[in-house]
This record gives C-alpha cells, structure tokens and sequence, in this order.
C-alpha cells in the first residue's frame, strides 16, 4: 500500500456526482495522487463533457459511466470491482422534504445494496453536511466539532436539506453496523470557490428586497473546494478510521462582516441590512410563533433552531482531520476568497 493508504494506486475507485463542483475537485485530488484506475458516475452530457476533458489530459483510465443512481442495476454496474467509494452525488428537491428525502436516501440505499451483493469495498464514503448539527446545546461552549450534537429533528426549523442528509447518514450507518460494511461520513461546512457565485446563508439571507446581514462577527464555516475535496480524498485513502466522522472547515475563517465587505468590494454593491443578534433571534422566535399559529401559511424559514445552527456565535475545529487524516490546506483563505470573487464577478463565465 502507498503511504499506509487502504488501497494500491490501480485499485478501482468509483466517484458518484463526479462532474458536480466537488466531484470534479476530488477527481483531481485523485489523479494528482498517481490514482489511475477511477470510474466517474455522471448523470448528464453535461457532466461528462467536463470529466472527459480532464481525462483526456491524464496518463490514468478515467472511465466516464453514464447512469441513473434511482436504477439498482445501474448502481450494480457501477459499483462492480470497485474497492473504494466516494458518494458525493446530490440530486435537488428544493425545499420540499419529500423531494429531498427521496434524491438523498434512496440512491444511497441503491449504492449500499450494491456494495453488500458485490463484497468487495474497502470504504464507503459519504459526504454528508454541516447542516445536521443542531449547534443548539454544545458540549463545549460555542464549539462546533464532531462531538456536537446532532439535530434529530431538522424538521422543525423546516430544513428539508438538513433533514435528508441526516437521515442519509443514518442510513449509512445502519448499513455500516448490520453489515460490516467499512464507512466514513464526511461534513464539509459552505464549499466555496469558482463554480459557485452564491452568498453563504451563514453571512444572511436575500429576502423581502434587500439582504438581512444575520452574522455579524461570526466567523463562517467554509471550505475552499480543493481544500474540501483533499479531505474528501483523505478519508477514503487513510488507514485505521473506519466509522468516523470528520468536519471540513478551512483555517484562518473571516468574519460574517468581512466576508460580506469584501463581496461588496470586489463584486458588487448592493443594499444589506444588519440585525444584531438579539434582534436576528427575536425575529427567529417571532416568525416561529407565527408560522405555528398560522399552521404553516407562513413557512418555518426562520425559527430559533435554525438561528442556532446557522447565526449563533460560534467557534469551529478542523483538528480531528488535522490529526487523523494528516489534513492541510492546499489554498489558504485569502487565495482562495480571491478566486472566488474573481469568479463571482465574471459572472461564472470563467471557471
């Protein structure tokens, strides 16, 4: 094995949702290891065109499987001779919570069947996120890390996303333990970096007009895509980690008002109101209290649980993957915001 890794550098590494934003990265990270045995599940022309271009400039097979992760014979195909997994495929569902359940949980289960009947995988990675720590009754005060608790009932702070990659995790773990199946969830915090122009709603929220500044001088939980995607590469290569879970958070985080400053500064202008965070709770609650006595005509868009998980003032670690997976960042945060606004203010015509 190379570098105490879990598999050899020919082994066949099977890479769902391979053309996404973090798909692509990680198919990257791979090849820069010397891996040259890699299958791509791509679900559209789209996707496939930008693996292939990659591929065509690599020594390493990179095969380019075409497929329907809904479909369990597709997914047997795919996972076929495959010694390592890395699950990274997300379909949408916007903010309906059958819709999300359905693209998270249902293809995960399809992969996890397929890797039982086949008995040849070395780890199962599944990438998982931020999104399902409550962040509500830290065991340490104001750190998030792996310890933190885990919101059980995303539900009510009507976070459909959050909601499907819990029970997700779930579920891998349910397979994990009732088949002996090795697995490693990984949580990325905001994956940022050319490719994605969106404002993180840690910083706030466009609604109603204008942008509700919710962060204030919380530091933000990001993650530069390559960085993310090293760590993503890691968990599956590492010996010895079968179980665990690992946050993904880059060092050095801005502030929610120096982030936002910048967007301005380097992007563009626009109008952005800041809510304290006594006032940013009180309109949590608010809005909660109405949403229930409305019986939902008013959405659960804001609520107290989801002011802790995403505006509570709050430190973060990255020393568990420091420590265990030997993690660095490849892209320090002032390149990597740099990339970002550069391509945030093409208007993400230039990858």
């Amino acid at each position: 094995m190379s570098q105490d890794y879990i598999i050899h550098k020919t082994d066949l590494i099977l890479i769902t949702g391979a053309g996404g934003f973090i798909g692509v990265s990680v198919l990257n990270s791979l090849l820069e290891r010397g891996f040259t045995n890699i299958r791509c599940f791509v679900r559209s022309s789209g996707n496939i065109q930008r693996v292939q271009q990659i591929a065509s400039s690599s020594k390493a097979t990179v095969e380019v499987f075409q497929g329907n992760l809904f479909s369990k014979d597709d997914c047997r195909n795919a996972t076929r001779d495959a010694a390592l997994i890395y699950h990274l495929a997300v379909g949408g569902g916007g903010k309906s919570f059958p819709n999300n359940f359905m693209n998270a949980v249902i293809p995960t289960r399809n992969l996890l069947d397929a890797c039982i009947h086949h008995r040849n995988i070395k780890r199962f990675v599944n990438i998982g996120s931020f999104a399902v720590y409550s962040n509500r009754n830290n065991p340490q005060w104001r750190l998030l890390d792996e310890l933190c608790p885990i919101d059980q009932h995303p539900e009510l702070r009507g976070d459909a996303y959050a909601f499907a990659k819990l029970k997700q995790d779930q579920l891998v773990e349910e397979y994990g333990n009732k088949h002996n199946l090795p697995y490693v969830i990984v949580r990325p915090s905001y994956v940022y970096g050319p490719g994605k122009v969106a404002i993180p709603g840690r910083v706030g929220i466009d609604t109603f007009g204008v942008f509700m500044h919710l962060g204030g001088s919380n530091k933000i939980a990001l993650t530069y895509v390559d960085n993310c995607a090293d760590a993503i590469v890691l968990a599956g290569l590492v010996q010895g980690i079968d179980g665990e879970t690992f946050n993904v958070v880059d060092d050095d985080l801005p502030s929610s008002r120096m982030f936002l400053s910048l967007y301005k500064k380097n992007v563009k202008k626009f109008k952005s109101i800041y809510f304290p965070h006594v006032l940013s709770y009180l309109l949590c609650y608010l809005w909660e209290k109405y949403s229930i006595v409305s019986q939902g005509q008013l959405p659960p868009i804001f609520s107290r649980n989801e002011w802790h998980a995403y505006w509570k003032k709050t430190r973060y670690s990255n020393e568990k993957m420091k420590n265990l997976l030997s993690w660095q960042m490849k892209v320090p945060t002032a390149e990597g915001l740099k990339k970002y606004f550069d391509y945030c203010r093409s208007g993400g015509d230039n990858a």
